[in-house]
């Protein structure tokens, strides 16, 4: 059933990656970029973690969808993958958050909130399949990345009737993720 509603495309697109840079081919500071064939090892284990890890959210959320939201009285899968992100941050993992891209956030909590965030939804909106960056912070490098949420089943415009109005493959969102690339 899962083909059948294009679950299988949707996560494809996190598996291609697209290097954004500018017109003359050079690097910018703070531009989104993916390397194509990066010879830097844990830098490349961080990416290959963001993929596994979004596949897992993305397929969590559709089955939770599927086989347990039921109307109202339901609690969204969304809500429930929130606190799944939050523990992940509180054991120490990476942080994941859920990012609007429609600009009818349901919660303010989901509004982009820094310039990596604001640039990687326009991105994702525009077309592209997966942004990221990488960042220095208190000593440590970490793997900004983000992923395109786009509407896979008719039950998300249960609870996101805006929902309904967007072309199909489109996205309507993303997950934002900083991973520790963890040095050999």
């Amino acid at each position: 059933m899962l083909r059948k509603l294009g679950v299988l495309t949707c996560l494809g697109l996190v598996a291609v990656t697209v290097a954004v840079v500018a017109q003359d081919g050079s690097k910018q500071p703070g531009e989104l970029r993916v390397d194509k064939g990066s010879s830097d090892k844990p830098l490349a284990r961080a990416r290959r973690e963001v993929k596994m890890l979004d596949d897992i959210y993305k397929t969590g959320v559709v089955l939770i969808t599927e086989n347990f939201v039921d109307g109202d009285s339901s609690v969204p899968a969304g809500t429930v993958f929130k606190q799944l992100f939050a523990a992940a941050k509180k054991n120490g993992w990476h942080e994941v958050r859920l990012l609007d891209g429609t600009g009818e956030a349901i919660n303010d909590e989901n509004l982009p909130q820094d310039d990596f965030e604001k640039s990687a939804i326009k991105s994702l909106v525009g077309g592209q399949p997966y942004v990221d960056k990488v960042i220095h912070k208190d000593g440590q490098r970490y793997l900004r990345a983000a992923t395109p949420i786009p509407v896979v089943l008719s039950k998300c415009v249960e609870c996101h009737d805006n929902y309904a109005k967007v072309p199909a493959g489109q996205a309507i969102g993303a997950l934002a993720y900083m991973v520790p690339v963890q040095e050999d």
